[in-house]
């Protein structure tokens, strides 16, 4: 196994002092020409890598921030990614991003990883419904947000959209086109996110004088295309089969998309269909599919700005002020609602 090279070896190569191939490295400037281009022929000769977590854990500051989200398979949190990891860039940091696969095991290991790595900071989509994986982090002193999650009962920053006016909004659309008994494909009951979109429906289906009977719930264990598919199978089994379908995100209307085309159903004469995120593959369905838009790359991006805005204050902590900021969703019509009833 080939060793590393060190900075000694440079410094040896180059006929110089640790001190002056540091120099080289940290503030070249200071450094002659003549003795720079030497180090540096040496450095390239041997194929040295500065340890940058080295030179980080003894500055006490990492250009690390971490990113760790429900799903990277679902294209709406790599749009927070994408946003995150543009206001990281500008700020000269990196993002080291994590999928906790909305399992709460999971999620701890990688919140003690970013605690041994000293990340700058933490931007955090929770999977555990109980906080007790951010009260063991918490411990550690590592400023975090919550990323679409409402801050509730704690002090740290959040930015989050309004889930209960996305799920009246989705319903709200269905109950106007005529509809007047909807499922909703759930998925895990666990997460915030799902119960307030329930909620926004209950509150939608109350205004137009429909009571909760009317909204025919699917829990899904996952929020995937494949669990989309299996509500869909089971859609199509009910001998009372609503008129309409609410999916709380993306993923689980495209799964039941699929399951009424393999059984013959038509979209939208037969069942209308509406989705949550309106994630890119939404427009391109089959059936183009009418979704709650979240401003996912926004999103990611003013979480990562009030995270730097915190590490940046850290030694004057009066001048940060945590806030949650909460986003509006909108609703994007397309064809997999729109039959005339």
């Amino acid at each position: 196994m080939a060793q590393s090279v060190g900075i000694k070896d440079v410094a040896r190569a180059a006929g110089v002092s640790v001190g002056t191939v540091s120099n080289v490295i940290n503030r070249p400037e200071t450094v002659a020409s003549e003795t720079r281009a030497r180090v540096l022929s040496a450095i390239d000769r041997l194929g040295y890598v500065r340890s940058e977590s080295a030179r980080q854990l003894r500055a006490g500051r990492s250009r690390i921030m971490g990113l760790l989200v429900l799903d990277m398979g679902n294209p709406f949190f790599v749009d927070v990614a994408r946003g995150a990891e543009r206001a990281a860039r500008e700020a000269g940091l990196g993002v080291m991003v994590c999928n906790s696969a909305q399992s709460p095991g999971e999620e701890a290991e990688y919140l003690s990883l970013f605690a041994e790595q000293r990340v700058r900071g933490v931007l955090l989509t929770p999977a555990d419904a109980t906080g007790r994986n951010i009260d063991a982090f918490r411990r550690h002193g590592i400023p975090f947000v919550l990323v679409d999650r409402v801050a509730e009962g704690t002090t740290e920053c959040s930015v989050s959209v309004d889930d209960v006016a996305g799920g009246a909004l989705a319903v709200r659309h269905l109950v106007d086109a005529g509809h007047r008994s909807v499922a909703y494909v759930s998925g895990p009951p666990g997460l915030n996110q799902v119960r307030d979109r329930r909620t926004g429906a209950l509150n939608a289906l109350a205004e137009a004088g429909l009571g909760p009977e009317a909204l025919r719930e699917l829990p899904t264990e996952r929020l995937d295309v494949a669990a989309g598919r299996d509500a869909g199978a089971r859609l199509l089994g009910l001998a009372d089969r609503p008129t309409a379908v609410f999916c709380a995100n993306d993923l689980l209307a495209l799964g039941v998309l699929q399951a009424m085309f393999s059984a013959g159903v038509s979209v939208p004469d037969d069942l209308a269909i509406v989705g949550y995120d309106d994630i890119e593959f939404a427009a391109a369905a089959a059936v183009p599919l009418t979704s709650v838009r979240q401003p996912a790359v926004t999103l990611g991006a003013l979480a990562a700005g009030l995270l730097l805005e915190e590490t940046r204050t850290e030694e004057s902590p009066r001048a940060h002020e945590h806030r949650r900021v909460v986003l509006q969703p909108e609703l994007v019509v397309r064809r997999s609602s729109l039959a005339a009833r």
